[in-house]
């Protein structure tokens, strides 16, 4: 068990701040594509937003993960459950944290627009080379 303060998410303006970080750098990959063509030369400073905002988003979601695996074995969750042993106050609290924590993530909106813009970046990238445009 952890000697100290059961761990808690953080507030909803940094969650909302790393989401629209993660939304914006992975705008900023996917519209490469087109500025490729275009030979822009907002190519490399659009990169750049891409590859910073990326660093500070993983390493926040890479943060938050590790967080959650911490909890869980400072706390001993899985031994606990599997065996059936009572769960003490902290340890519903650190539970609490960890639900809520998936709860309040939005990381699954993240992963599906970036799903969404990765679709337009290939389709915008094909008729771009197939209709003759830039390239």
């Amino acid at each position: 068990m952890s000697s100290s303060r059961p761990p808690h998410t953080v507030s909803p303006l940094v969650i909302n701040l790393f989401f629209v970080i993660g939304i914006v750098s992975a705008f900023a990959f996917r519209v490469l594509v087109v500025l490729a063509h275009l030979q822009s030369p907002w190519f490399r400073p659009v990169w750049y937003v891409g590859v910073t905002g990326y660093f500070a988003f993983f390493l926040y979601r890479y943060l938050i993960s590790r967080k959650r695996r911490q909890a869980v074995a400072d706390y001993d969750l899985l031994g606990k459950l599997r065996q059936g042993r009572e769960l003490s106050g902290e340890d519903r609290e650190v539970l609490e944290y960890l639900l809520a924590s998936l709860v309040k993530s939005r990381e699954n909106i993240n992963y599906l627009v970036i799903f969404v813009l990765s679709i337009l970046a290939v389709a915008a990238d094909l008729v771009m080379t197939c209709g003759g445009f830039g390239g």
